[in-house]
Parts: C-alpha cells; sequence; structure tokens
C-alpha cells in the first residue's frame, strides 16, 4: 500500500522537535494559546449556565402555531377582535357516570366547575358558554309574541320544580347536542381564551392554565367526571411530559458514553467527548435565553440533536488522536495532526448541519422559525465545544496509552477483518454494480410508496399524542356525545356596516352553508341566515312557510336584533363581519382539503367589492392554511438544502464528481424516509416537516470524513482501493459507531407519551442509520464510477 497522509506526517515523540510554527494560523491561535482556550470557554460556559438555569422557560403560543403571511391566517388575524368564539378555545364536559344532567348534585358540581373556569385567568368571560351563563338563552313564540330567558332558570334552587323548568328551557333552547350531551349525561362549557392578558400585555400562560385544567379533572367536585379538549390542554400535557423527555436525554448521554467507550476502553477521552457536547447544550440554552426565546414542546427536543451531532465530531477528534498517539506522536502533536486533517470537514459538516437548520427558517411557521433558530445557534457553539475547545482539551488529558495502543492493533487488524474487507470490495466493478443496482431499485420503490404522503393529520384527535391518551381519550368521548364536533371551519363574509343584513348577502351566505353541508365529513354549517329565518317564522306564530330570508328589510332587521341576544357570535356588533361555520365530522386532511377546496370555489365565484367571502377561520380553517404552508415549503425546502449542502461540498472537494458521491446516498435516505411516513401512518406536518430536512443536513457528516480522507489519499497517489482502506481505517469505524450511538440515542424516543417526539425519535433512528450504511456502502461504489482518480 502507498503511503498515507497519517502515515505521512512524521511521528514526533518529543515536543522538542515539533515545530510550534507550522500549521494554519488557525492552528497557531488555538493550540500556542491553550491555557487561554480553556478559560475563556470555562468561563463561558459558566456565564452561559446561569442564564439557562434562571432565565430560560418553557412556553407555548397559539399564534406561533399559524403561519404568519399565509393569506387565510392574515384575514383571521384582521377580523380576530370579531371572531372571539372561534380562536383559541378549551371545551370542558362535565359528565354524570352515575345519572343524568338534572341531578341537583350534578347542576351543583357543573356550577363550581363553571365559576372555576370563568375566574381562571386568561379566560375571555363576555363569550363563555354553559348552562349556568347568562348568554345561552331559550326562545319560544307565543301568542302575545316572544318569550325568552336564560337556559338555567333565574330561580333555580335544586328543587325538583325548577329542575322540570331546566328541562323544558333545554328543550326549547335548541342546545341539545351543541351544549348538553344527545344522552342527557353531560353538559359543556365552552371556554375561549384570550391571546395575552388585557391587564399586564403578557401572553397567556397555558402552562398555569393548563394546570388549572388538571386540578379539575383529577380533584374537581365529587360525583362528576371532567373531560377537557383544545389547544391549551394540548400544550398542557405536552409541556407535563417535558421531565420525560429530559430523562430521555439522559438515557441518550448514557448510551453514547457506554457506546463510545466499549469501542475505546479509554475513560478520559469518552468522558471528553460526552463532556463537551454537553457544553455545547449548556451554551446553547444559555444563549436562546439571553436572546429571549424560550423552549417549547418542538423546540425541546434540539438539544438532543446538538448534542447527537457533537457527540458525533467528538468522536471522529478522539479516534484521530488516539491512532496519532497509539503510533507513537506525542500527545499535543497528535491532537495538532487531527485538527489538521478533520477541522475542514468538520466545518463543513457543521455548517451542512447549520444550513439544514437555517433553511427551516423560510418555513412561515414561527414555531418551526424558533426551533430553526435555536438549532442553528447549538450547532454554531458545537464550532467552538467540539472542533477548537475539545481537541485542545484532549492534548491536556490525553487518552489512555493502553488504549491507544489497542486502537493501533485493532486498526492493522481490522484492515484485514471480514466486516472492512467486505466494505473495500465495493470499490470493484461487481460489487459496486451490485449496491448500485440495489439503490436505484429502493429509490423507486420507495419514490412510488412516497407519492401516497399526504399532508397534515391523518388520524382524528389529537396525533400530537398517542391514541390511548387521556386527551384522545376525552375528544373521542366528546365527538361521541355530541353532535357538533370542535373542529370547525369558518368562512368570514365581509361587508361595509350593517352590510351583513342585506337580504343578497343572507341568500350568498345561506348558499355557501348549503354548499359546504353536501361535502362529505361536514357535519353541518350555520350562519346568520339559519337564526334570521328561525326567528321570521316565530314572528308569524311558528309557521314553517315564514321559515324563509324575507326580502322585507324591517324583517331582516328585527330577525337580527332577535339573533344578537340568542346567537351574538354569528356576526359583529356592526354588522360588518359574518362567519359561515362549518362543522366537520373530524381534521384529516383529505377532510380540510374538500372542505378548502370547495370554500375557495364559492368563494372566487360569488365575492364582489362589496361582499368578500374570506377564508378561513376556526380551528379546522387555521389547520387548513397551515397544511397549504407545509405542502409549500415541503419540495421547496429539500431543494434548498440540497443546494446549499451541494455548494458546501464543493467548496470543500473542488470536485462535482466528490459532490455526488456524497449527495447521493442522501437523496436516497430523503426518498425512503418520506415512503417510512407512509407506511407508519404519518403526515407532513409542523411536527414532521424539520426531520425530513435535519436528515440531509445531519446525514452529509459521515460522506464528508470518508471522503475527506478517501481524496486526500487519492490525491497523493494511492489507489481507490487503497485510499478507501485508509479513509475505513481512520474514519470508517467511527462512522459506524456513531451511526449506531445516534440511533440508539434517539430510537429511545419511541417509547415517549409524546406521539410526533416518538415519530421523530423513529424517524430520526431510520435516517442516521441509513445515512450511516449508504456512507460505507455508496461512496465506494459511487467511487469506482465518478472517482477512480481524484
Amino acid at each position: 500500500m502507498r503511503t498515507t497522509q497519517a502515515d505521512a506526517m512524521p511521528v514526533v515523540r518529543e515536543l522538542a522537535h515539533f515545530d510550534r510554527r507550522s500549521g494554519n494560523l488557525l492552528e497557531r491561535m488555538v493550540f500556542n494559546h491553550r491555557l487561554l482556550v480553556v478559560l475563556a470557554c470555562a468561563v463561558m460556559t459558566l456565564a452561559l449556565a446561569w442564564l439557562g438555569a434562571t432565565r430560560l422557560g418553557l412556553s407555548a403560543s397559539f399564534e406561533k402555531m399559524m403561519p404568519q403571511s399565509q393569506p387565510y391566517i392574515q384575514n383571521y388575524l384582521a377580523n380576530k377582535a370579531s371572531l372571539r368564539g372561534l380562536g383559541n378555545a378549551v371545551r370542558v364536559v362535565v359528565e354524570n357516570p352515575s345519572g343524568d344532567i338534572f341531578s341537583p348534585q350534578y347542576l351543583e358540581a357543573l356550577k363550581q366547575v363553571n365559576d372555576e373556569l370563568f375566574l381562571t385567568p386568561g379566560v375571555d368571560r363576555a363569550w363563555m358558554k354553559s348552562m349556568w351563563t347568562p348568554t345561552v338563552r331559550w326562545n319560544e313564540v307565543t301568542e302575545q309574541g316572544f318569550q325568552g330567558g336564560p337556559v338555567m332558570p333565574d330561580a333555580y334552587d335544586g328543587s325538583s320544580r325548577s329542575v322540570e323548568q331546566l328541562k323544558i328551557n333545554i328543550a326549547r333552547s335548541g342546545i341539545v347536542g351543541s351544549l348538553v350531551a344527545n344522552d342527557f349525561k353531560s353538559t359543556m362549557i365552552f371556554v375561549p381564551l384570550l391571546d395575552r392578558d388585557p391587564v399586564g400585555g403578557k401572553s397567556i400562560d397555558y402552562a398555569a392554565f393548563a394546570q388549572a385544567l388538571e386540578r379539575l379533572q383529577s380533584h374537581g367536585p365529587a360525583g362528576v367526571k371532567v373531560h377537557a379538549v383544545g389547544f391549551a390542554k394540548l400544550i398542557g400535557d405536552l409541556l407535563a411530559g417535558m421531565r420525560q423527555v429530559m430523562l430521555y436525554f439522559g438515557a441518550a448521554a448514557a448510551i453514547a458514553a457506554l457506546v463510545i467507550f466499549g469501542y475505546t476502553r479509554c475513560v478520559r477521552s469518552t468522558t471528553l467527548v460526552v463532556a463537551c457536547s454537553i457544553v455545547a447544550v449548556v451554551w446553547q440554552l444559555g444563549l436562546v435565553a439571553a436572546l429571549g426565546y424560550a423552549l417549547d414542546p418542538f423546540s425541546i427536543l434540539v438539544p438532543f440533536l446538538v448534542f447527537a451531532i457533537g457527540v458525533s465530531h467528538g468522536a471522529q477528534k478522539m479516534n484521530g488522536i488516539m491512532q496519532d498517539v497509539g503510533r507513537g506522536t506525542h500527545l499535543l502533536v497528535a491532537a495538532r495532526y487531527t485538527f489538521r486533517r478533520l477541522f475542514l470537514a468538520g466545518l463543513t459538516a457543521l455548517l451542512a448541519d447549520a444550513v439544514g437548520f437555517a433553511v427551516l427558517m423560510m418555513i412561515d411557521i414561527p414555531v418551526i422559525q424558533d426551533l430553526a433558530m435555536t438549532a442553528s445557534i447549538g450547532v454554531a457553539v458545537l464550532i467552538f465545544t467540539n472542533l477548537l475547545l475539545l481537541p485542545v482539551l484532549l492534548s491536556y488529558v490525553g487518552v489512555s496509552p493502553a488504549a491507544a495502543r489497542r486502537c493501533l492493533r485493532e486498526e492493522s487488524a481490522g484492515a484485514s477483518g471480514g466486516v472492512w474487507r467486505l466494505l473495500e470490495r465495493f470499490t470493484q466493478r461487481r460489487w459496486a454494480l451490485g449496491a448500485i443496482a440495489v439503490a436505484v431499485m429502493l429509490a423507486a420503490g420507495g419514490f412510488a410508496v412516497s407519492t401516497h404522503l399526504k399532508i397534515g393529520d391523518l388520524d382524528p384527535g389529537a396525533p400530537e399524542l398517542r391514541a390511548d391518551s387521556r386527551y384522545n381519550r376525552d375528544n373521542a368521548y366528546i365527538t361521541a356525545h355530541y353532535s357538533l364536533s370542535s373542529d370547525q371551519f369558518a368562512v368570514m363574509v365581509k361587508t361595509p356596516k350593517e352590510g351583513c343584513l342585506k337580504y343578497e348577502t343572507l341568500i350568498e351566505a345561506d348558499r355557501l352553508a348549503w354548499t359546504l353541508q353536501q361535502i362529505p365529513g361536514v357535519q353541518t354549517a350555520v350562519s346568520l341566515a339559519d337564526a334570521v329565518r328561525q326567528i321570521t317564522a316565530g314572528t308569524s306564530e311558528g309557521s314553517p312557510k315564514w321559515l324563509t330570508i324575507s326580502r322585507n328589510q324591517d324583517v331582516l332587521n328585527y330577525g337580527a336584533q332577535q339573533a344578537s341576544t340568542s346567537n351574538p357570535d354569528l356576526f359583529n356588533s356592526d354588522c360588518s363581519l359574518m362567519p359561515v361555520i362549518a362543522y366537520l365530522s373530524d381534521h384529516k386532511a383529505e377532510t380540510l382539503e374538500r372542505v378548502t377546496a370547495a370554500a375557495a370555489g364559492f368563494a372566487a365565484a360569488h365575492s364582489t367589492p362589496d361582499r368578500q367571502f374570506l377564508l378561513a377561520a376556526g380551528s379546522a380553517g387555521i389547520e387548513a392554511a397551515t397544511n397549504i404552508v407545509v405542502r409549500e415549503a415541503n419540495h421547496k425546502m429539500l431543494l434548498y438544502v440540497y443546494a446549499a449542502v451541494i455548494v458546501l461540498c464543493w467548496v470543500t472537494f473542488r470536485s462535482w464528481r466528490a459532490v455526488l458521491v456524497a449527495v447521493l446516498p442522501l437523496a436516497l435516505t430523503s426518498i425512503l424516509c418520506e415512503a417510512l411516513m407512509v407506511m407508519l401512518g404519518m403526515g407532513v406536518k409542523v411536527a414532521t416537516l424539520p426531520v425530513i430536512a435535519l436528515g440531509v443536513g445531519i446525514g452529509v457528516d459521515y460522506a464528508l470524513y470518508l471522503l475527506s480522507v478517501q481524496l486526500a489519499q487519492q490525491r497523493a497517489g494511492a489507489t481507490l482501493a487503497d485510499a478507501y482502506r485508509h479513509a475505513l481505517q481512520f474514519t470508517g469505524k467511527v462512522v459506524a459507531l456513531v451511526g449506531v450511538t445516534l440511533a440508539a440515542g434517539v430510537v429511545c424516543w419511541a417509547w415517549s407519551p409524546i406521539k410526533f417526539q416518538a415519530d421523530m425519535g423513529i424517524l430520526l433512528t431510520f435516517m442516521f442509520t441509513l445515512n450511516m450504511l449508504g456512507a460505507l456502502v455508496l461512496v465506494p461504489a459511487l467511487s469506482h464510477f465518478l472517482l477512480r482518480k481524484a
């Protein structure tokens, strides 16, 4: 075998024989001032640890989940003040498991729950609805005209007489199926939430609100069961799972340490690799706090990725130093040799990681942008902690001499070992053709499956949580016992002041409601036109002949006046905006696509300068808008990530052939990742969208390390087989080691009670493993055809 680059670097056993002025400027600045580097990093670690411990918090925001510049969301935000009942809300259902709702004991328990919720900070009290709120009313037509009042009798005292009056009022109010269960065993409290405290201006504290709900569910009035669904409750459940997530971080760190120690048998170097990666996480969290950011249930996973990437790069540095020390090189010289060989490849790999995160900034969903910023900060600090600090610390602490000698013996023996000889065969034409043929077949099959990938949620309930979670059990109970779901899709009809009362506007709104009702997945649709029609019939002694929209403006005005009391959420105070609300059976991607297409088509055909149909409000409308943004960003984001990775690889290798060798295995991983999502029933959504992009940025690290050594050997005159053999000896084992370590570290997420974290863990495990195999098998196979001569 020809002389390798590593062997070409002279073995310097005494520091006096080493030229301290050798190497590039950065190397001289770092290693000739090692103590200053260590002290500066120590001070930074202490300062940022204090910042992270004292200022970093967990938070969540309803509006941060929305794509801010999407036209539907802009329409909603512009009219949010007139749509208080269609934004962020929680639905609390109080069930009587041993009877019906007409028990005085149940009604008293319902009142207690209602009062506690009413006084909970963050509740928009004016729009809260339940049997105990005066805004929920009944109306009837009598010989004298209209009669009405609150559903809960003013003189209710728990007597049988007042309970009978309550039964009559419920029957007259039409709230069965919406606020009263169809089986009369439970009632609903509708709790709209404010985005900000009107007094202090602070964002709603979802953790505190969720804790208040938890107290009601766990320690509420005796004899009732409390069910709750809504964004605030969902975020509360996600925040409650953060402690377990941190336990997973500890498990990932322990697994990484055990695997690396099993490979090196060196406590010192293993401790330093793990410690520097933890320091990177400390720096990241401290900088996130200093910049005014907070962690949410999505970005909480970023420290895992930063730690994983740090372990990956740290293991490469440790392995290089250990090999040089095993040859007899002085510890400081070995650290500088490894720095020379791997700094550029490591920097390029980290920049590729940073690009993978930074490209997520193009997605106009604040929660993803926050995740991207948090992750970019983490990758940036890895340049200091793992590319600069770790080699300096290893130059002080060193590696176990016995471990270094063992590493050198295993390297020599490994060159002829079964696995490594097998991998080396992929530089031969027959093996290379076979590997590429298998990869092409996998890509073709994966692409065929990936064409069935859906955008958005594919299951009812909250897909962020497991199907057997309490939240999803509560959602299933509410769906089964109430006629109107919490999945509301609203089209806003905007007119000049008093314009929503015009006959033409009410007719068009009524036609839109009828159009939406014909769509599979829509339970019903309601608008001001329905209320006016009912009131018009009521003014004519309830005659069904008058169950229509009158052309007489005075009749319409009277109907709207009455509706302002009974249905205030159907139009705003100056009658310039009214929603047409469709209640959906679920919020699956197909349902939202059908409803959105029908509503958008109607809006395009029927909007005029004085009457505009604007999409969309309601929980389902906001999710539909989010799905549109995710769909547009999905492949565009991958194109940007690949473009950036290609540029970085070109700058590193200065060879378009080498760029293809590095990038093609990543493309295979991306295709198979989407196919896996189809097979596992995952949709592309806010939680899974970042993972697909990260697979490219993180996955290129392996190819960069292998190719940097392989190309250096080939340019020094080695054959492809010899060059790849040396790349395997110097970095190949650690590529396999890190791939297994990272996969083992994130696979434990699969047991998380938070479903999207489990999904991310499965996808990351798959990508880490496949990227590792792709680098070890496809890099030599593609090199046979593209890089036989570097």
